[in-house]
C-alpha cells in the first residue's frame, strides 16, 4: 500500500481563499467518485465556504469542557474508524484543548497519515515557525500557534493561494472575511497594505526555497551531476588584495543581467590561519558585498582551488569569477600552474571568469622557499644554538676514532645532530647543520684529511642524500608543528567565540572577560577597549592580576560566577590613567563607533586580525544593545507619561465634562425663580443630576484608582474571602438581577484570599464591561471554579469580542479600541481591574467564548486548610 499523501494550501494572510481552494478540490474528488470526508472546516461564517461543504460528509467534532466552557475539536477516533480516502482538516497550526490526546492540530494530522489517510489541510504564513520573528517584525504580532516547517515541507504537495494585497483589503471591505464590527480595524492593523504585501513575499520566497530544495533533491536522487543554470549564482572568489573590490563589482553586474540572480562571495582561509590577506582590505569589502545585495562566506582548506570549486558546486553557482594572476613570469615558471588555471580545469560546466585588475602581475619575486614560520623564534635560536655548540663538541670528540671503519659511525652521528636540530628548530637551522656537518665530515675524516674535495662521485650522492634526510626530517617537524598549532588556535578561537556570544547577552558587564580571553587567544601583553568619548576606559593585561579579570589566569575572565561582574568596576579608569598603560604603538581595531579595541604585545598575523575584527564586532553590537535598552527604557518612560497626562487632559477636558454640564444645567434649571416647574420635571430635574453626579463619583475613582496604582500606593488588605458574598455586592451595586447576569455557582463553598472591597470594585468594572457588549435579552454569565490551589471567576459575554492581537492594549489605561461612545466612561474599567487582581495576588486575562465573545478570567489564590488564621488581614503594598 502506497504511504498517505498530505496536500497542504499556503495562504499570506487570512481570507485568500485557502478553505475555498481545498474545498473545491475535495468537491472535484467527490465528483470523480473518491471517498472524501470533512473532519474539521472553519467556515467562519462566509456563506460561500460554508456552500461548498454541503455534499460532503461531514464527521462530528468532539465536544471537550475546559475551565467550565464547552469546546469543540476535531474527532480523530472518528476519523480512523470511518477511515475514509481523503479526509479535510483546516488550520493546521491550530493548538487543541487541553486533555487532547495531541497538542496541535499537525500532531492529529501525522496519526491518520500514519493510518492511511491522505489528508489536505490549510496554513497560513505567519504560524510557519521558522517566520515567526520575520513575521512579528512586520505585523508587530507574535503568533502563539506554530507550525514545524518540515511538516509543511514535508507533503507531497504545498499549493501557494495568491492573491493581491489590494483585492483582499477589497474583500474584507465588502464583509467577505470578517464581520462589518470587524473590519475597520482589521484594515487599519493587521491588514495595511504593507503587512499584507510584506507577508506575501514571505510565502513567494519560502515556496522558492522549497522549489530549490526539491530540485537539488531531483538532481541527486537521478544522479545528475550536471549544473542546471535555473537562475545565476554568482560566487566571487576573495583573497584580502586590493583587487576585491574589483572583482566584487564585476560579479554584481554578471549577476544582475538576469532577474533573481544571487551574488556570494567566498574567502579560503588555510587551515593554520596563516592565509595573507589585508584585514581592513576584507573589511571594506564586506561592507562593499552588503551593500550590493550579496552574502559573505568563509571556507578553510590548504588547497584553494579544490575549496573554491566544492563551495561553488554546494551553492549551485553558475559563474565564478577570480582575479588574475599576481605571481611574475618566473614565480609561475617554477611554482607551475596558479589558482586561477586550475579552477579553470576543475571547474567543468561552471564558467570561470578571469579579471584582470591593476594588482595582477604586480608582485614580482623569485622562487618562495619554504619558511619554518610557523615555529617560534625561540624554537629557531634554539636549533641555531645547538648546531653551533654541537657541531665543534662533536667533530672534538669523534677525532679520537679514526680509521676508515669509524667513517660510518662519523657520517651517523653528524646525522643524529641534523635530526636533533631539526626537531628543535625546524628547516633552516637543519639545512645549514646538514651542509656544515657534510663538509666537517669530509674535511677532518675524509681522506686526504684537511681538504674539502669529492674523489668519487657515489661520495658527492651520499653528501646529497645526507642533506635530503636533514631536510625531510626537519619538514616533518615543521608540519607537526603546524598542526600543532591549527589545534591549539582553533581550539582558543572556538573558546573565545563562544565566550563573546554569551557574554554579548550580559552587554558592557561581560567586557572585562571578554578582553581577558580576547588577550589570552591572542598572546597579547594587553588588551583595552577605549572609549571615544573620554568617559572610560577598559583594561585586561597580565602585568597584574588586580587588573581586570583576565590578570595572569583564564578562569578570572569566565564571567561565571562573581568576578565577571566585579572585575567590570575594578577595570574601568579614567581615559587619562588608562592610556598610559596603553602603548602608542599598539594595534587598533574600531568597535563601531563606540570606541578602539587596542592590542599590544604580540604580532598579528591576517587570522588574528579576522578574530580581533570578530570580537569587536561583539563588543560593539553588546554595547550598542546595552545603550538601545537604556534608551529604550527613559523613552518607554516618558513616553507613558506623556501618554498619561495627554489622555488625562483629554479626559478632563471632554469625559468629565459631559456629566458635570448635566449635573449644572439641572441644577440651574431647579434653582431659576423665574420658571414654574411641574413635580414631575422637578423629579426629572433631580434624577439627571443625580445620575450625572453619580457617573462623575464613578469617573473621578477610576482615575483616583489608576493614580494609585502608578504610584505603587494601593493598600491591599488579603484575607479569607468568599467570592459569593462579594458577588452579590456588586450585583447589588449595579442594580443587576437574573434577567441580566446568571450565576453558575457551585454547591461547595469557596474561600480566595482577597481583599473584598477591591475584588468587588473587578467584578463591578468586568460585568459593567460585559454588559455594554452582551446582546439585548441575553444575560451575561459570572461562574466560578477551583483548580488545585486557585480559583478562578469567570464573566461570560457573548458579543462580538476582540481580536487577539488587541488583548494586550485593552487593559491599558484610556484605551477603547476605536470606541467612540463617550457616554460609557474613559477607558479606565480594565485597567482598575487588572492592576486591583496583581495586587492581590492574582491575574486578569481575556479569552475568547466558544461561539462569539469575549471571556474574562479572574484568577486569585485559594484559602487551604494548612493556611494560619493569622495571616487574615495582613496588609501589603502594591
Amino acid at each position: 500500500m502506497s504511504p498517505a499523501r498530505l496536500r497542504v494550501y499556503l495562504g499570506a494572510a487570512p481570507g485568500v481563499g485557502k478553505t475555498f481552494a481545498m474545498l473545491e478540490q475535495a468537491q472535484e474528488w467527490a465528483a470523480q467518485g473518491r471517498d472524501v470526508a470533512v473532519g474539521l472546516v472553519e467556515t467562519h461564517g462566509r456563506a460561500a465556504t460554508a456552500a461548498l461543504v454541503s455534499g460532503l460528509e461531514v464527521i462530528p467534532r468532539r465536544a471537550s469542557r475546559h475551565r467550565g466552557v464547552e469546546l469543540q475539536e476535531m474527532d480523530v477516533d472518528a476519523i480512523l474508524a470511518r477511515h475514509p480516502e481523503v479526509v479535510l482538516v483546516d488550520e493546521l497550526a491550530h493548538s487543541n484543548a487541553p486533555g487532547s490526546a495531541h497538542a496541535k492540530r499537525w500532531q492529529d494530522v501525522r496519526q491518520i497519515l500514519d493510518a492511511g489517510i491522505d489528508v489536505l489541510s490549510t496554513v497560513n504564513v505567519q504560524h510557519l515557525e521558522s517566520l515567526s520573528d520575520v513575521v512579528a517584525a512586520i505585523t508587530g504580532v507574535r503568533q502563539q500557534e506554530t507550525v514545524p516547517d518540515d511538516v509543511v515541507r514535508g507533503a507531497e504537495r504545498v499549493e501557494l493561494v495568491d492573491l493581491d494585497p489590494s483585492a483582499l483589503r477589497e474583500r474584507l471591505s465588502a464583509g467577505h472575511v470578517y464581520p462589518a464590527e470587524r473590519v475597520d480595524a482589521a484594515l487599519a492593523h493587521y491588514f495595511r497594505l504593507g503587512n499584507l504585501t510584506g507577508l506575501r513575499e514571505l510565502a513567494l520566497l519560502w515556496m522558492a526555497d522549497g522549489v530549490d530544495a526539491a530540485l537539488r533533491d531531483y538532481r541527486r536522487d537521478h544522479g545528475i551531476g550536471k549544473l542546471w543554470a535555473t537562475r545565476e549564482r554568482v560566487v566571487v572568489s576573495l583573497t584580502g588584495g586590493p583587487e576585491g573590490q574589483t572583482l566584487l563589482r564585476r560579479g554584481a553586474r554578471i549577476a544582475a543581467r538576469t532577474a533573481g540572480g544571487e551574488l556570494l562571495a567566498v574567502y579560503v582561509n588555510t587551515q593554520d590561519g596563516s592565509a595573507r590577506s589585508q584585514p581592513t582590505e576584507l573589511a571594506s569589502q564586506r561592507e562593499l558585498l552588503e551593500r550590493l545585495g550579496g552574502s559573505y562566506h568563509e571556507v578553510r582548506g590548504d588547497d584553494v582551488p579544490a575549496a573554491l570549486v566544492e563551495f561553488a558546486r554546494g551553492a549551485d553557482a553558475t559563474q565564478l569569477v577570480l582575479g588574475a594572476s599576481r605571481r611574475g613570469r618566473w614565480r609561475a615558471a617554477l611554482t607551475g600552474p596558479g589558482i586561477g588555471a586550475t579552477v579553470v580545469r576543475e571547474a567543468g560546466d561552471i564558467d570561470v571568469h578571469l579579471v584582470n585588475h591593476a594588482a595582477a602581475a604586480g608582485l614580482r619575486s623569485s622562487v618562495h622557499f619554504p619558511k619554518s614560520g610557523v615555529l617560534s623564534r625561540r624554537r629557531m635560536l634554539a636549533g641555531f644554538g645547538l648546531a653551533a655548540l654541537g657541531g665543534p663538541l662533536l667533530t672534538w670528540g669523534m677525532s679520537f676514532l679514526q680509521g676508515d671503519e669509524a667513517l660510518v659511525a662519523h657520517a651517523l652521528i653528524y646525522q643524529l645532530l641534523v635530526v636533533a636540530v631539526a626537531m628543535v628548530g625546524g628547516w633552516w637551522p637543519a639545512l645549514l647543520t646538514a651542509v656544515l656537518s657534510g663538509i666537517s665530515l669530509d674535511f677532518f675524516f675524509v681522506a686526504p684529511i684537511s681538504t674539502v674535495s669529492i674523489a668519487a662521485p657515489i661520495h658527492a650522492l651520499a653528501l646529497a642524500l645526507y642533506v635530503v634526510n636533514g631536510l625531510l626530517v626537519s619538514g616533518v617537524v615543521d608540519r607537526a608543528a603546524r598542526r600543532a598549532r591549527v589545534a591549539r588556535r582553533a581550539a582558543a578561537e572556538s573558546e573565545l567565540l563562544a565566550y563573546v556570544a554569551a557574554g554579548a547577552v550580559e552587554g558592557d558587564a561581560a567586557v572585562p572577560g571578554i578582553l581577558g580571553r580576547t588577550r589570552e587567544a591572542l598572546g597579547a601583553d594587553g588588551v583595552a577597549l577605549e572609549s571615544l568619548d573620554g568617559a572610560a576606559c577598559v583594561v585586561a593585561d597580565g602585568a597584574s592580576s588586580s587588573e581586570g579579570s583576565s590578570g595572569g589566569s583564564p578562569e578570572g575572565a569566565s564571567g561565571s560566577g562573581g568576578s565577571g561582574g566585579s572585575s567590570a568596576a575594578r577595570d574601568r579608569v579614567p581615559e587619562d590613567a588608562a592610556r598610559e598603560r596603553v602603548p602608542q604603538s599598539a594595534a587598533s581595531e574600531p568597535v563601531g563607533t563606540q570606541g578602539a579595541l587596542r592590542v599590544w604585545g604580540v604580532s598579528l598575523s591576517a587570522a588574528d586580525q579576522r578574530l580581533l575584527h570578530a570580537v569587536a564586532g561583539q563588543l560593539a553590537a553588546s554595547l550598542e544593545n546595552t545603550q538601545l535598552q537604556k534608551a529604550a527604557l527613559d523613552t518607554r518612560v516618558v513616553a507613558e507619561a506623556d501618554r498619561v497626562r495627554t489622555a488625562l487632559l483629554n479626559a478632563v477636558g471632554h469625559d468629565l465634562r459631559r456629566p458635570l454640564a448635566a449635573a449644572v444645567t439641572s441644577l440651574g434649571a431647579l434653582r431659576l425663580p423665574t420658571v414654574r416647574l411641574s413635580k414631575e420635571d422637578r423629579a426629572e430635574l433631580l434624577e439627571t443630576a443625580s445620575e450625572a453626579l453619580e457617573t462623575l463619583t464613578d469617573l473621578v475613582t477610576n482615575l483616583l484608582d489608576v493614580s494609585r496604582l502608578q504610584a505603587g500606593a494601593l493598600g491591599v488588605v488579603a484575607e479569607p474571602t468568599e467570592p459569593a458574598d462579594v458577588a452579590l455586592a456588586a450585583l447589588d451595586e449595579l442594580g443587576l438581577g437574573p434577567a441580566e447576569v446568571r450565576l453558575v455557582w457551585p454547591e461547595d463553598s469557596v474561600q480566595v484570599r482577597a481583599d473584598p472591597v477591591l475584588l468587588q470594585r473587578v467584578l463591578v468594572n468586568l460585568l459593567a464591561n460585559a454588559l455594554r457588549y452582551q446582546p439585548e435579552g441575553e444575560p451575561v454569565r459570572l461562574g466560578l471554579s477551583r483548580f488545585g490551589d486557585e480559583v478562578e471567576l469567570r464573566v461570560v459575554d457573548t458579543g462580538p469580542g476582540i481580536e487577539e492581537e488587541r488583548r494586550a492594549r485593552m487593559f491599558e489605561p484610556f484605551q477603547r479600541l476605536g470606541d467612540t461612545d463617550n457616554s460609557t466612561g474613559l477607558g479606565l474599567g480594565l485597567a482598575v481591574a487588572r492592576g486591583f487582581t496583581q495586587g492581590m495576588g492574582g491575574t486578569l486575562a481575556a479569552e475568547d467564548t466558544p461561539g462569539g465573545g469575549l471571556t474574562m478570567v479572574v484568577t486569585l489564590p485559594s484559602v487551604t486548610a494548612h493556611q494560619a488564621p493569622a495571616q487574615a488581614g495582613e496588609e501589603t503594598r502594591a
